[in-house]
C-alpha cells in the first residue's frame, strides 16, 4: 500500500477557535486520510481569536501533526484604545451615524498600517521557520487559507524560494472585492498595495480554491488557475433527511420560530425584514401570539437596540453565543431559518457556510442579499426557501404567512433535495482530485 501524501495546512484559525472559518480546514483534515493524504497543521501557538468554541476539538484528528511558532499581533493594544476594535477581528466594523471618531480612527490605520492585515507580523517569522522544516520533511502540497490573507503571503514567499514547491491559495473570502474593503479607509498608495500583493498570489499560486462560484469565476478573470469548492455540513454533526423531494413533517415545536445562528453586523441588517415581522405583529393576532425571534450567536448591539426599540421587543430570544454542537440544536428547533449577505452586487459570491448545516436540518431558508447571488442558485437547486433583496416587503410577508399557516395546522416545511453533493466527504473527495 503506498504510503499517504502529505498536505501542509497553514491556518490562523483552529480549534478552540470558534466561527465558521475554523471549520473549513478542520473538516478536510478530518477526511483527508480517507483519500490517501496526510494533514499536517500550522497554525499560530498564541493567537487572538475573536471566539471559542470548545466543541469544535472533538473533530481534530487524535493523530494530527500540529506546528506551532508564536505571533505577535496589535490587537490588544487596539482594544485598549477603543472596546468596539475587537469587532474588526471578525471582520465587523462601525458603519454610517454610528461610527465614533474613534472607530473612524481606527479603521484607517488598520487598513493602511497593517497591509493586508494585523496578522502580517506572523509572515517572516513563518516563512524563515518553514523554508526549514519544508527542507527537513517531504510535503507535497502547502495550502494557505484565509482571511487573514496575510497567511497567503506566506505562501507566496515560500513559493518564491523554493519554485517545486506546490501551493494552493485557499480564500474563504475574497480579498480587495470583499464587502468591507471599501470600508477600510485606504489611501491610493494602501488600495495599490493590496490589489498588488492579490495579485502576485493569484499569478503563482499552482491553484486558487474559491469558496463560491462567483468567486472562483472572478479569481479566474484575476489571473489565477482558480476551482471552486464551496464549505458544507457535516453528516455526523448533524442527521440529514434522506428524502428527495419536498415533503411536510409534523411540527413539534410550541412557537412559530423564525432563527438567525451566527453573527450580524451592521453591514448585513435586514431591516426589511424586521419591518415586514413588525407589520405581521400588528396586523395579525394569531400570528403575534406565536411567533419568536431567536438570536444564537454575536448580534451587532445596534440592531438589539433598534429591535427593542419595536414591536419585536418582546418577541425576541437572544441565546448569545453557543458552540457549534448547541447552534446545531438550536437550528433543528426552528421553524425557518435566517441567512444575510451584503447588499452590494459584488457580493453576490458570498456563501455564508452556515447555509449548508441549515439545508442539512431541512428548515425552510429565508435569504437576503443581492440578486442573482449563488445564494439563490443553492436554494432553487435544494428547493430549501426563497431568496430576497434588501428593497422586498410584500412577498416577504407571503413567504413568511405561507409558512406559518401550515405551522398552524401542524407541519412543518421541509426538505433535502440535492444537498448530498455539500456533505464534508463528498467535498473532500473533489478537494483531493483537484490535488492530484
Amino acid at each position: 500500500m503506498n504510503s499517504p501524501k502529505k498536505i501542509l495546512i497553514i491556518t490562523y484559525y483552529w480549534p478552540p477557535a470558534g466561527g465558521p472559518g475554523v471549520q473549513r480546514w478542520l473538516k478536510f483534515a478530518k477526511y483527508l486520510p480517507e483519500f490517501g493524504w496526510k494533514p499536517i497543521v500550522y497554525t499560530p501557538e498564541n493567537p487572538s481569536y475573536p471566539l471559542l468554541d470548545d466543541s469544535l476539538i472533538k473533530d481534530v484528528p487524535k493523530d494530527l501533526e500540529i506546528v506551532q511558532t508564536k505571533i505577535w499581533e496589535p490587537y490588544q493594544l487596539a482594544e485598549k484604545l477603543n472596546k468596539s476594535n475587537k469587532k474588526f477581528k471578525a471582520g465587523q466594523f462601525d458603519v454610517g451615524k454610528n461610527q465614533s471618531w474613534k472607530s473612524r480612527l481606527s479603521i484607517w490605520v488598520r487598513g493602511n498600517f497593517f497591509i493586508p492585515d494585523a496578522r502580517v507580523f506572523w509572515v517572516k517569522p513563518s516563512v524563515k521557520f518553514l523554508e526549514h522544516y519544508l527542507k527537513e520533511n517531504k510535503i507535497d502540497v502547502v495550502v494557505t487559507s484565509g482571511p487573514p490573507h496575510s497567511l497567503h503571503l506566506i505562501g507566496l514567499n515560500l513559493k518564491k524560494k523554493l519554485p517545486h514547491l506546490k501551493w494552493i491559495a485557499d480564500f474563504r473570502d475574497p480579498w480587495t472585492e470583499i464587502s468591507y474593503y471599501k470600508h477600510l479607509k485606504l489611501t491610493k498608495s494602501s488600495d495599490r498595495k493590496h490589489r498588488q500583493m492579490e495579485s502576485e498570489v493569484f499569478r503563482n499560486a499552482d491553484i486558487t480554491l474559491a469558496t463560491s462560484y462567483t468567486d472562483a469565476e472572478n479569481f479566474r478573470k484575476n489571473g489565477a488557475n482558480s476551482f471552486c469548492i464551496t464549505n458544507g455540513f457535516d453528516e455526523t454533526d448533524s442527521p440529514t433527511i434522506s428524502s428527495n423531494s419536498k415533503t411536510t413533517r409534523p411540527s413539534n415545536t410550541s412557537t412559530f420560530t423564525l432563527s438567525y445562528i451566527g453573527v450580524l453586523e451592521q453591514l448585513r441588517n435586514p431591516e426589511n425584514l424586521w419591518k415586514a415581522l413588525n407589520d405581521l405583529i400588528r396586523q395579525n393576532a394569531d400570528f403575534a401570539e406565536s411567533f419568536v425571534l431567536k438570536f444564537a450567536g454575536r448580534i451587532d448591539d445596534k440592531i438589539l437596540a433598534d429591535l427593542e426599540n419595536s414591536a419585536l421587543k418582546n418577541h425576541i430570544l437572544n441565546l448569545g453565543y453557543l458552540s457549534h454542537d448547541k447552534a446545531i440544536e438550536e437550528m433543528q428547533t426552528s421553524d425557518i431559518l435566517l441567512i444575510t449577505n451584503f447588499p452590494n452586487e459584488s457580493s453576490k459570491g458570498i456563501i455564508p457556510g452556515k447555509i449548508f448545516e441549515y439545508l442539512a436540518t431541512g428548515k425552510q431558508i429565508i435569504s437576503f442579499g443581492p440578486d442573482d447571488a449563488d445564494v439563490s442558485r443553492i436554494l432553487n437547486e435544494t428547493q430549501a426557501g426563497n431568496h430576497f433583496s434588501y428593497q422586498d416587503s410584500d412577498t416577504i410577508k407571503e413567504f413568511i404567512l405561507e409558512k406559518f399557516a401550515l405551522w398552524k395546522n401542524g407541519y412543518s416545511a421541509e426538505n433535502t433535495t440535492n444537498i448530498e453533493q455539500f456533505s464534508r466527504r463528498n467535498l473532500t473527495k473533489r478537494l483531493s482530485e483537484i490535488l492530484e
